[in-house]
């Protein structure tokens, strides 16, 4: 008999396992790997299946398993053959945090102390090395470095926890690690323990890793840090040496400790302890992004350092993308470098969560959650290409939908270089012929033009998709809802009228929605200026109600009350946590994405509802900009934030149960990057309840705009059945 499995088979001992479970049970065949499936030929085919699901490896999952009748080839015993090249389709793991017992041989006397590059089958880089399938050493970043006779021994061995490892390697036939100072010549040392002493006296550095490169210093560096790369208030990310650490930072949920403690080892957002141990890491919000070592690399570093955390930030030019190769860091202008000489091939910024409860809400999907799918019912192929701020493409193929790891803000020329190069090689790895193409329905998004050249190239049906439908889409595709209520809220999205649409009460289903409400459209004034200088979007709420605060001089409100009226209108709940934030003191300019609605989320977490924050709905238009109007001068920061934004999120909630039920439908989505509000959240999912109705939540797909491409796909998939 034949077996065919598919699923997550390579890159995690999952031949060599079906060998041992072969050769014990005494069977005949043989195994190898076609394409992205596991092919057996076997004599028994019942008994190796059973003693495959009870000795699956750790990181392998089985999707599908498909048994045919073929002549069986002569074979005196079980073996692992060459693999073929014919089918396609992405089958292997992401890549996974540095296993315990390959710690220990890292720290332990033998041939692989304080090697960095120490991984066995069940750990280790795949995604971020992998140039093509099937997952053999030829098609990966270790290609150009051949085995020595001891490992050669290992990759032999039917006992050894490295057998069949297609990374497997030691310092005498491995990558290697260097130091070099910011002019680029060499440091004399060992690599790692010399960086740390350069890190422990304060230095910059930059440090070469699985997907990419980090920008690294100590904590009491950090204003230093913020002059350097010119990023003042935008939070940064700390590697901690261990969990038990973590808490002397943070306070942990068992959620964020498993999300933490995970092999997939993303940043994730945690309440701080204290202002004055975190100090500058994360201005103005409660919580900052903590992480684990994950490479051999981070893991030997800690064990050098005297200091016990670091912060680490992606290396990248402003505005571009991580970089990659060690000539172009240098520009950067670090105090000191540690770098390796095994190419990247695929880049992989750190993912970033958040725990809501006991969910896990993904705000940046990439390392350790790439590749990943959502299983939909389709034969049908499409690519969804993403909208322009936290890009993503995501390729949906033979049932499945796979979406690329976060790409980057669409606004650079090298982030859509990026998106274009990386969807192509998904295109290609699956196999995948497009039978339609989706994008933005903004004409300004730049990546509009790969989309037309995608359709193009394969003959592909090239589909328009309103900005708040993608979300609510991608919502529904990893709940399972075909027919849903939907609360759409975001800093922005064009709409259907041209306005900046980002406060939307939805009936969605994958073949139309209706706008059954929005939030009252407030003029932005010098259209993206509105965006960064956020007094002028107070000063249009104010001109809304009839008062004059005197927030600017006479001379510019003159000036912004001609502009008012050709002024674009925004019907954004970001845009009102922008100006809650502006008139409660709290922003005043934006100098990163989300800044001012970010920096509300403390307040709101800490206000109560007061009396005299009501709001109304009036021919599909939730009113907003009244509940600015001063009802007590005495009245808490905290209570006024609250209470203005839990009147809108309650009035929300009213239209879209009174629809879904008029509709015969349950449950009420949120969606859009407003969501990762825990707060706000609260309040949607508190509503919905207090109507007997169940909320609709993300887990497996960013809330945000990295989400967009899932709800484009599965658009564009329904629209081919």
């Amino acid at each position: 008999m034949r077996i065919i499995i598919e699923g997550t088979v390579q890159g995690v001992g999952f031949r060599p396992m079906v060998q041992r479970v072969a050769s014990s049970l005494g069977l005949r065949g043989r195994v190898w790997n076609d394409g992205s499936k596991v092919m057996i030929d076997v004599d028994d085919a019942d008994a190796l299946i059973e003693g495959i699901k009870r000795s699956l490896p750790p990181l392998a999952i089985i999707d599908r398993i498909e048994i045919l009748d073929t002549p069986m080839p002569d074979c005196t015993s079980f073996s692992i053959v060459h693999s073929e090249h014919r089918s396609k389709g992405v089958s292997i793991p992401t890549d996974t945090a540095v296993c315990d017992e390959c710690l220990k041989e890292m720290r332990s006397e033998g041939r692989r102390k304080g090697y960095a590059f120490t991984t066995c089958t069940n750990c280790g880089a795949r995604f971020t090395l992998l140039s093509s399938l099937p997952y053999d050493r030829d098609n990966t970043a270790m290609a150009k470095f051949p085995m020595c006779d001891p490992c050669r021994r290992e990759y032999a061995d039917m006992a050894d926890r490295r057998f069949h490892h297609q990374t497997v390697c030691c310092p005498d036939c491995g990558p290697r690690y260097r130091i070099v100072d910011g002019n680029g010549s060499g440091i004399d040392g060992d690599p790692i323990p010399t960086f740390a002493k350069y890190m422990d006296s304060g230095r910059i550095g930059i440090a070469k890793s699985w997907g990419g490169m980090h920008i690294c210093t100590v904590l009491e560096n950090i204003d230093r840090l913020r002059e350097w790369y010119g990023r003042k208030e935008k939070p940064f990310a700390v590697m901690v040496r261990d969990i038990d650490v973590a808490e002397r930072y943070v306070e942990l949920t068992s959620k964020e400790r498993e999300l933490l403690s995970s092999p997939n080892r993303p940043i994730v957002l945690v309440d701080k302890i204290s202002e004055d141990i975190c100090r500058g890491l994360a201005p103005g919000l409660d919580n900052v992004g903590i992480f684990l070592p994950y490479t051999g690399m981070q893991h030997i570093l800690f064990d050098c350092l005297e200091h016990d955390a670091l912060i680490m930030t992606s290396a990248n030019l402003p505005g571009e993308p991580m970089v990659l190769e060690d000539d172009g860091i240098m520009s950067l202008g670090a105090d000191v470098y540690l770098l390796h000489d095994q190419r990247i091939i695929n880049r992989a910024d750190d993912s970033v969560v958040r725990a809501y409860g006991d969910r896990e809400q993904i705000i940046r999907k990439s390392r350790g959650y790439i590749p990943s799918y959502i299983k939909v019912d389709s034969k049908h192929s499409a690519v969804g290409v993403g909208a322009q701020e936290n890009l993503t493409a995501t390729i949906a193929s033979d049932g499945r939908m796979y979406t690329t790891q976060h790409i980057g803000n669409g606004e650079s020329f090298g982030v859509v270089d990026y998106l274009e190069s990386t969807t192509d090689s998904f295109i290609d790895l699956l196999g995948c012929r497009p039978e339609a193409i989706t994008m933005d329905l903004h004409p300004g998004y730049v990546n509009r033009r790969y989309a037309k050249t995608l359709s193009e190239r394969f003959g592909a049906e090239l589909i328009e998709v309103q900005h708040h439908w993608a979300h609510a889409a991608s919502l529904m595709a990893e709940n399972d809802v075909d027919d849903a209520v939907v609360i759409a809220v975001d800093g922005t999205g064009h709409g259907d009228d041209g306005q900046a649409w980002g406060g939307e009460v939805l009936h969605t289903t994958y073949d139309h929605y209706d706008r059954l409400a929005h939030l009252e459209y407030i003029p932005l004034i010098g259209s993206e200026r509105a965006l960064h200088d956020i007094r002028r979007l107070k000063f249009a709420i104010d001109e809304i109600n009839g008062v004059d605060t005197g927030i600017v001089p006479e001379k510019d409100a003159q000036i912004m009350r001609k502009i008012i009226p050709n002024s674009i209108g925004s019907s954004s709940l970001g845009r009102i946590l922008d100006a809650l934030s502006y008139w409660l003191g709290v922003c005043d300019v934006r100098t990163y994405d989300g800044e001012p609605a970010m920096k509300m989320e403390p307040l709101l977490r800490r206000g109560t509802m007061l009396e005299g924050y009501e709001t109304y709905t009036e021919s599909g238009v939730i009113k907003t900009a009244h509940l600015f109007n001063d009802v007590s001068s005495e009245a808490k920061k905290e209570d006024i934030a609250y209470s203005i934004v839990r009147s809108i999120m309650d009035e929300m909630v009213n239209v879209a149960c009174d629809d879904a039920q008029n509709r015969g439908i349950d449950a009420i989505g949120i969606t859009g990057g407003v969501s990762y509000n825990g707060p706000i959240t609260q309040m949607f999912e508190n509503a919905v309840r207090a109507r007997g109705m169940k909320p609709i939540l993300h887990n497996k797909v960013p809330n945000g705009d990295g989400g967009i491409s899932v709800g484009q796909a599965i658009i564009a998939l329904r629209s081919l059945d």
